[in-house]
């Protein structure tokens, strides 16, 4: 047997010294002597006793956390390194943050300021999104899984119950998570979506800005009954110096039904985003940064720098639109584009559905180019933000600005082409 107590080494990588012990594992501090870099090394032990059929759902459960994390490169998620066995152990190298997790802030007594708060939100809303996309549910989003390091960065750690959708037709049932951050879908063993990951921030933002969790109770069982049955004391009578907005975002949020809570984690870092706005002190670039940094993720930006997009931001519109609601009627003319910045569009032509587009892409282009009439019927699938752009505002912009547009717009009508679709 392995013995942890005297622990000194796994596999190459050399153990410092015990950085804490959770439910599913102790992480130590390490160091990888080959890159000469500090490591965290989470080590799971099999239980004495174990059975060999145990020990192989273990070890395939285990592998749950490297797979689901280690596909996951973003900077608000922790990365994934190495994972292996050695001996009767299991483990996993992952990428050392230096600072505390988010349950250091909750204690009414040492709580973040406002604007930090929605900063944090708006961060962890951006690994979500991105886990999202790629298919990965994380499970267990709470304050002990959420790091905030010394030098302010944001990073979503712990996968080792994430759900990873890939070859999957539906979610798996069953008790997963921590009871106090459960959404009610997952309290009633019922199939899960990604709005479960955004119950569970909606119940970190309201313990970050309160000190105190949505849904307390004397026991587990009791917590998890007001989770499905009651709402938490309402945000604006414990903080009634909060703007509305912030009752608006934690009501929505901890809808007890999915559909009626946000849709996705873009949706939800929208309202934050206006939130801080609502705090008179913000200043505008506070905000904006953080937009600005999830917007260079997206494909149609990807040649567009930080300065070029944040003179984009300046000048254009952010705008949030319904479920199925028409945002481009055929046969109109307007000279106005899109870029579709979270949720799905359905282009349509006459009474026939062409093509869905997603984030990331823009549509509204051929009209703005040609001054014709508009060929194609544009409505919400979901939830959308989107960038709204006139020919004014683009030719206001600078050349270099201008002439990226028009690679991209090239580059979209030519994809749209080969595959069959309109244009719009």
């Amino acid at each position: 047997m392995f013995d942890l107590q005297n622990i000194k080494t796994i596999g190459r990588y050399q153990i410092l010294n015990k950085l804490g012990q959770g439910g599913s594992g102790a992480v130590y501090l390490g160091k990888d002597p080959y890159i000469d870099r500090k490591v965290a090394i989470k080590i799971y032990r099999l239980p004495d006793n174990t059975s060999p059929a145990e020990i192989e759902s273990y070890k395939k459960n285990f592998f749950v956390e490297a797979q689901s994390a280690g596909c996951l490169m973003h900077p608000n998620i922790v990365t994934i390194y190495d994972a292996d066995l050695h001996q009767d152990i299991c483990y996993i190298t992952m990428e050392y943050v230096n600072g505390y997790t988010l349950e250091r802030f909750c204690k009414p007594y040492n709580l973040l300021p406002i604007e930090r708060i929605l900063q944090i939100a708006f961060n962890v809303c951006k690994g979500l999104e991105y886990a999202h996309q790629n298919e990965v549910i994380h499970r267990d989003i709470k304050p002990s899984n959420i790091m905030l390091s010394l030098s302010g960065q944001i990073k979503i750690t712990d996968f080792s119950i994430a759900y990873i959708k890939r070859g999957h037709s539906t979610l798996v049932k069953g008790l997963y998570g921590s009871p106090s951050y459960m959404s009610p879908e997952q309290v009633k063993e019922e199939l899960i979506t990604e709005k479960n990951d955004l119950f569970s921030l909606g119940s970190v933002l309201y313990e970050l800005l309160t000190g105190k969790k949505a849904f307390e109770g004397e026991n587990e069982y009791s917590v998890m009954f007001k989770i499905v049955n009651d709402d938490p004391p309402p945000i604006l009578e414990l903080k009634p110096a909060l703007p509305k907005i912030f009752g608006d975002i934690l009501n929505k949020a901890l809808a007890k039904n999915p559909s009626q809570r946000y849709q996705s984690s873009m949706d939800f870092a929208y309202d934050l985003r206006l939130a801080l706005r609502s705090l008179k002190e913000t200043p505008k670039e506070t905000h904006d940064s953080e937009l600005l940094s999830y917007i260079k993720e997206l494909v149609f930006f990807n040649t567009f720098t930080k300065k070029q997009i944040n003179e984009i931001l300046s000048a254009c519109d952010l705008v949030k639109v319904e479920k199925g609601k028409t945002i481009i009627q055929e046969g109109e003319i307007d000279d106005s584009f899109y870029i579709l910045i979270s949720g799905q569009v359905l282009i349509q032509t006459g009474s026939e559905e062409v093509a869905v587009l997603e984030k990331g892409q823009c549509f509204g282009e051929m009209a703005y180019l040609t001054g014709e009439p508009r060929t194609a019927t544009i409505i919400t699938k979901e939830e959308c933000i989107l960038l709204k752009i006139s020919s004014t505002l683009l030719e206001g912009l600078s050349k270099n600005i201008q002439l990226l547009f028009f690679k991209n717009f090239t580059q979209t009508i030519i994809k749209r082409l080969s595959k069959g679709a309109t244009k719009t």
